[in-house]
C-alpha cells in the first residue's frame, strides 16, 4: 500500500516530463529559424538607412564650415576640420555636436575628398562590404546621389 502511495505522489508532483520539454525546445526553434531572419534582413536595412542619414548630416556640417569659412575642408583637412580648427580664417565651428566625426553603421571612417570626382566634394562609405562598388548592402553610399 506505501508502494502506490509513493508512486502517486511522485506522479502529483507537477513537473515536467522529458518529451515536454523536447516539444518546447523544437517549437521555440522553428520559431526562431521562421523570426531570426527577418530580424538579421531588419538590420542590414537600418544599416544603410543609419549611414545615408550619416552623410547627408555631415554634408549639412560641410556647408556650414563653406559658409563660414568660403570654401570646404581640402582633403587634406579632411572631416576633422570639423570639429578642430585646421587654422583657416572665418572658421566658428564645431560643426558636429560631438566631438569626433562619426564612422559610418559599420564602424569604418567615411571617405572625404576635396574637390571630389562629383562636386566640390565627395563623401561616401563603402557599404557593409567595405569595398568599392557592390549591390543591395553592399553599395557605396555617397552624398552625390
Amino acid at each position: 500500500m506505501e508502494n502506490r502511495e509513493s508512486k502517486r505522489r511522485l506522479r502529483d508532483r507537477g513537473g515536467f516530463t522529458l518529451i515536454e520539454l523536447l516539444v518546447v525546445m523544437v517549437i521555440l526553434g522553428l520559431l526562431a529559424a521562421l523570426v531570426g531572419p527577418k530580424l538579421f534582413g531588419n538590420v542590414d536595412k537600418a544599416n544603410v538607412s543609419a549611414t545615408r542619414t550619416q552623410v547627408e548630416m555631415l554634408g549639412s556640417a560641410l556647408d556650414a564650415f563653406r559658409l563660414d569659412v568660403g570654401r570646404y575642408p581640402t582633403t587634406s583637412e579632411g572631416l576633422n576640420a570639423l570639429i578642430t580648427n585646421p587654422g583657416v580664417e572665418g572658421w566658428n565651428g564645431p560643426y558636429l555636436r560631438k566631438s569626433v566625426v562619426p564612422n559610418d553603421a559599420w564602424r569604418r571612417p567615411f571617405q572625404y575628398q576635396s574637390p571630389g570626382s562629383h562636386g566640390e566634394y565627395d563623401l561616401f562609405s563603402y557599404g557593409a562590404d567595405g569595398t568599392p562598388g557592390g549591390d543591395g548592402y553592399n553599395k557605396d553610399i555617397n552624398s552625390w546621389e
